[in-house]
Order: structure tokens, then sequence, then C-alpha cells
């Protein structure tokens, strides 16, 4: 847990209020969240989706 206080710290956003940096990094949670859950159905029904490339 230092590590990540450190991190943050010496990051650009580690001056900023407090409630800034918790918007901030749970904006970043819930993207990653959202790009973990995308591959996850892309990898479990990636075989059955079709893709069609030009017009």
């Amino acid at each position: 847990m230092d590590v990540i206080h450190e991190i943050i710290a010496q990051s650009p956003i580690g001056a900023a209020a407090s409630w800034f940096r918790a918007l901030i990094l749970s904006l970043f949670i819930a993207i990653v969240t959202l790009l973990g859950g995308m591959l996850g159905v892309l990898l479990l029904y990636g075989n059955q989706f079709q893709f069609s490339f030009g017009y």
C-alpha cells in the first residue's frame, strides 16, 4: 500500500485535492474493469462473432 501512495504522491495528480484523486482513480479502475470485461466476453464468445470488413 505504501508503494501506491508513493506513486500517487510523485505523480502530477499528487498535488490535487483528495476528492479529485479519488475521482480520477475510480475512473481509471472503471475503464480497466470495462476493458477486462470486454476481453473476457471476446475470449469466451469470440468464435461466434462474424466480422465483415468492407461495404
